[in-house]
């Protein structure tokens, strides 16, 4: 176990499929969001042969917490170990290790993942044995997803993607991203949302500045259906957006990305990025049998360009009539 604490959680399991494909699935931070349910957004601050510094941002209960992270990832023992830099109360120390071994059995893959740490209050019976419980499911559920996408027969970069739409904008760069910031108004400004409700706070623990949305949102399709989703969106004060569905519309099964607003002269760079894992076991149902993982993707892939291309085409328009204002 790389790092320090006096106790640990662990839990083992095994999978069918083959100990690098495991691997492979936790050795890529910036893949975690669409792994695991509660982790809204990684960022890969530092990479070295020493390890990489990466910060998190994670949703515990109806709020964010975030903290940043040194990670050393071992292809050759397939196994990757982390520890925070800078725990929070009610801990002292954290620090964690995934393991995948192969065993050569009917299940030739054992995964470990276990949790090392320390209270900051070692006399706190009640704070310990919550933590060991939320470990406990933590943990579980980690291991579950990662056992789930490993046995996948599909491709998965069929099913697990990311892309990139990038546009000029004649407008300042403050416009756009207040368009964007001002999600409450969409209704009003955007033809395919049509019903909008936002609760905003400050994110705990997520940095000067960041500020947490909680969105849920009625679109309408091109089919004329009405799809609802809930999202996190964490809001950097003039910079950038980042979003994450907690409840996504069929096939998906977890969609995220990021609003980056970068001032160009009189003129605006937007990009947008999503990050998408479909969901193979609805791709037939929604989509029509017969359907492919690859063309599920480029359906998907072309739904949600055209919503936020769509969001960009009338960010543009408003950017422009406060310019000439």
């Amino acid at each position: 176990m790389t790092g320090t604490g006096d106790r640990l959680a662990e839990l083992t399991a095994t999978t069918t499929a083959s100990a690098a494909r495991a691997y492979g699935l936790v050795s890529d931070v910036t893949r975690w969001p669409l792994l695991f349910a509660p982790c809204l957004h990684v960022e890969l601050l530092d990479a070295g042969p020493d390890g990489d510094r990466f910060r998190m941002w994670v949703l515990s209960g109806d709020s964010v917490r975030s903290w940043t992270s040194v990670r050393q990832a071992d292809d050759a023992a397939l196994r990757v170990s982390f520890r925070q830099e800078r725990p929070a109360p009610p801990l002292s120390a954290a620090a964690g290790t995934w393991r995948f071994e192969e065993l050569g059995t009917k299940e030739p893959t054992r995964i470990t993942l276990g949790n090392a740490y320390t209270l900051t209050d070692p006399a706190d019976t009640r704070t310990e044995a919550f933590l060991a419980q939320a470990l406990e499911r933590h943990n579980s559920e980690e291991v579950a997803a990662v056992r789930y996408w490993a046995e996948r027969p599909e491709d998965l970069g069929d099913l697990l993607f990311s892309f990139t739409d990038e546009v000029e904008i004649d407008g300042p760069a403050e416009a756009v991203h207040a368009f964007l910031h001002r999600a409450d108004l969409w209704p009003e400004r955007l033809p395919h949302v049509t019903r909008l409700d936002l609760e905003t706070a400050p994110a705990s623990g997520a940095g000067e500045g960041v500020e947490q949305q909680t969105l849920e949102m009625d679109t309408l399709s091109p089919d004329g259906s009405v799809h609802t989703s809930r999202s996190v969106r964490l809001c950097f004060a003039g910079e950038r957006i980042v979003f994450r569905q907690t409840s996504v519309p069929r096939p998906l099964r977890a969609h995220g990305g990021v609003w980056t607003v970068v001032p160009d002269g009189d003129r605006t760079r937007v990009s947008i990025r999503h990050d998408v894992a479909l969901d193979p076991e609805a791709v037939a149902s929604v989509l029509g049998e017969g359907t492919t993982p690859a063309q599920a993707r480029a359906t998907v892939q072309e739904l949600l360009r055209r919503n936020s291309l769509q969001t960009l085409e009338h960010a543009g328009a408003y950017a422009a009539e406060r310019a000439a204002a």
